[in-house]
């Protein structure tokens, strides 16, 4: 598997930051990975295992950064409106210095010129992913997200302000006009939001997501896997495996 490592600067979040790629063809991934990861996790926990057969057959490659949880989310302790301001910093660095950056190695690489990019993650990773896709719909176009957590009270704690509410799906999906023209834009990418019932899962946040996906009329595919179906790596690796493929077919089909 081809693999590609970088480091820069970044001016939004004023340090450096790392990133790793995973492939030398196909549509672009950015994996976010779970909660408090690093841009290795993604090879170290087995996920570009999972991936190897997409990978390795030239349809996608898979870009992997740093998450600033430890900052953000995951920092209960820390002044929230500072907490949600980095985030904020982060989703910034993401959508304007990486997929630049993806752009740059597609161009290099001859591939399709500034092409959209698939948001994937698991657990919080999925969280974010959710974010990235629902409010940068003109870079991300396509979303795979398993056993995330919709609602920015989980690392808030019911703080609120402007940042965080543009940060939490389940308070600024329902509140969306039904004219809005991101819907029309949602409807016509490929999105999979997937909840297990089993342990460790909380398919209350994916039901509630359904909820106002359904309301507003925006057609992503929201699966329920079964009680067997835990918040765990090896459910993720299969269901990688399953909606990976749907997911190309119904992209290259549109």
């Amino acid at each position: 598997m081809e693999t590609r490592y970088e480091k820069w600067y970044s001016p939004a979040l004023e340090r450096e930051m790392e990133i790793k790629s995973f492939g030398h063809a196909g549509r672009p991934v950015l994996y976010i990975p779970c909660q408090n990861g690093r841009f290795y996790d993604f090879e170290n926990f087995g996920m570009a295992a999972a991936w190897e057969p997409f990978i390795e057959s030239g349809q996608v490659t898979v870009f992997s950064v740093d998450t600033m949880d430890q900052e953000t989310w995951s920092d209960k302790a820390g002044n929230p409106y500072w907490r949600i301001r980095r985030h904020e910093a982060w989703m910034r660095y993401l959508r304007d210095e990486v997929v630049a950056y993806i752009h740059g190695v597609c161009r290099g690489r001859g591939w399709k010129e500034n092409p959209g990019v698939m948001a994937f993650g698991a657990s919080l990773g999925a969280t974010h992913a959710v974010n990235l896709f629902f409010r940068f719909p003109e870079k991300f176009d396509s979303l795979l997200a398993l056993s995330g957590i919709y609602n920015a009270d989980y690392g808030f704690d019911g703080y609120m302000d402007e940042l965080v509410y543009l940060n939490s799906p389940l308070h600024y999906l329902p509140n969306m006009p039904a004219d809005h023209p991101f819907i029309p834009l949602y409807n016509r990418h490929h999105g999979v939001v997937c909840s297990g019932q089993g342990p460790w899962e909380i398919p209350e946040s994916t039901r509630a997501l359904h909820k106002a996906l359904s309301d507003k009329g925006i057609q992503v595919w929201v699966d329920y896997w079964g009680f067997d179906a835990a918040h765990d790596w090896d459910w993720w690796y299969k269901q990688v495996a399953y909606f990976v493929p749907k997911l190309l077919e119904a992209e290259q089909s549109s």
